[in-house]
């Protein structure tokens, strides 16, 4: 479990329809943060500390368990803290969920290969072969949207692959990051190898550009984005996820019964904040369904939702 004691401010969270109390998370200051670097990067160069392909295997089977067993109780952290609507927090937690999964699929694909050497006289009778290993130290900063499955996304696969991970979630919906980071914890995972890192913007800047760091991971605007990168220590390698511009394209074979309804759902839901909402309508054949009967009806319902 996170140490209460490690941090002397607190960060209160509030639900975003009636703005009503829904928990408190601690903040992590810079000593704090540079405990977790320092212990990160010395747990990472001591191989006898790394943790086998089968250990970490196990933990993410437990992990999904787990999150299996609260099911309900994820799926209305997240709904609480972030105003999503129960029915799709619990979709959200079922990403989630088969998001663990993945991880651990995915780890018997990650295998080297033999580089033949008899294809020169020299290289003959030699034997040369890649392996992979983790990177290093990994922090990751997380958006307000998917306060759950996106914390998955950044932390599962790092765990999986035996890199140490600090995670700074949203101010906003820090609740299910905690979580699941005690989740993990409850699944058997050494508390060093992942750390909940709230706090605040000028820590999390120094945190991310420290040299210790291996790998960057975030999830938010292109603008924090490509300014976090401009400032990364030499050698820390990155992926920036800022979401697409998701356009839609119409030509005259279109359904417009069935297409309006799901163009306006992929643009409006969530409020239009999702990685993947339509944001852009190219229609070939030049109909203006937007003054449909349909269309009207349908943008509508969406007003008053």
């Amino acid at each position: 479990m996170f140490d209460m004691i490690a941090s002397q401010k607190t960060l209160e969270v509030f639900n975003p329809y009636d703005h009503s109390p829904v928990g408190t998370v601690p903040l992590c200051n810079g000593e704090t943060i540079d405990g977790y670097l320092e212990a990160a990067h010395n747990l990472f160069r001591n191989r006898r500390h790394w943790l086998p392909a089968y250990e970490r295997i196990d933990i993410l089977k437990k992990t999904a368990i787990i999150m299996e067993s609260r099911f309900e109780k994820l799926a209305f952290q997240i709904a609480s803290e972030g105003g999503k609507p129960l029915k799709d927090a619990r979709v959200e937690v079922t990403r989630a969920i088969d998001g663990v999964g993945l991880c651990i699929k995915e780890l018997a694909h990650l295998t080297g290969r033999e580089i033949p050497m008899d294809l020169t006289a020299a290289g003959a009778g030699h034997l040369a072969f890649t392996t992979r290993e983790p990177i290093g130290p990994v922090v990751a900063v997380s958006a307000f949207n998917h306060p759950l499955n996106l914390i998955v996304h950044q932390v599962a696969p790092a765990i999986a692959v035996g890199c140490p991970v600090l995670v700074k979630p949203a101010g906003d919906t820090p609740l299910s990051c905690l979580e699941f980071v005690n989740i993990l914890y409850e699944a058997g995972l050494p508390e060093e190898w992942c750390r909940f890192a709230a706090c605040d913007i000028a820590t999390a800047e120094k945190m991310i550009t420290d040299p210790r760091v291996a790998f960057f991971s975030f999830i938010g605007s292109s603008k924090v984005g490509w300014m976090l990168r401009s400032k990364l220590a030499p050698g820390t390698r990155c992926a920036l996820e800022h979401g697409g511009v998701a356009p839609v394209i119409v030509d005259d074979s279109a359904d417009m019964a069935a297409m309006i309804p799901s163009l306006l759902k992929g643009a409006f839901y969530h409020s239009g904040q999702v990685c993947v909402s339509g944001e852009q309508k190219f229609d070939l054949h030049f109909t203006d369904f937007d003054s449909t009967p349909l269309a009207s009806a349908s943008i509508a319902q969406v007003h008053t939702a």
